[in-house]
């Protein structure tokens, strides 16, 4: 945001190895700034288990251009079984590239006769598995991080 506080927007998302994919407009405010100030979190929430999480941070490392919407459609597909029905500006649709750098994951798991507690695995090999699956709240970092 201008003033410099983060940004958070539900999003779609996709894997590229690694990476996270999200695609928006051009002329959005998540587009716009990162442009400004790279720096994202992402949390993730498992929809089957909303005690199953994984908060991730790192950078918008690429941007690509999606004016056929081959992405957006890959996307949409995961989400909602079709193809991404908004087909307006296609030449202002562009992939943002996520780099992970930080990764942690946590679950709330109950044993017989104890209280739940959260079990937490830090690293980016337990995120993959999680990213793929759910829908996640991206929170686009101007400052401060």
């Amino acid at each position: 945001m201008s003033d410099g506080s983060p940004q958070v927007a539900p999003v779609w998302v996709d894997l590229e190895g690694d990476s996270i994919l999200v695609s928006t407009g051009e002329g959005s405010l998540k587009a716009k700034n990162t442009r400004r100030d790279a720096r994202v979190g992402v949390s993730i929430i498992a929809m089957d288990n909303p005690y199953r999480e994984a908060q991730l941070r790192g950078r918008i490392v690429e941007r690509r251009p999606d004016p056929d919407f081959k992405t957006m459609d890959r996307i949409s597909r995961k989400y909602t079984g079709k193809s991404f029905p908004f087909r307006d500006n296609p030449t202002q649709r562009v992939v943002l590239v996520i780099e992970v750098a930080r990764a942690r994951f946590a679950a709330l798991q109950r044993s017989a006769g104890q209280n739940p507690a959260f079990v937490v695995a830090p690293g980016n090999h337990t995120w993959t598995m999680v990213a793929g699956q759910v829908p996640a709240i991206v929170a686009f970092l101007d400052a401060g991080w």
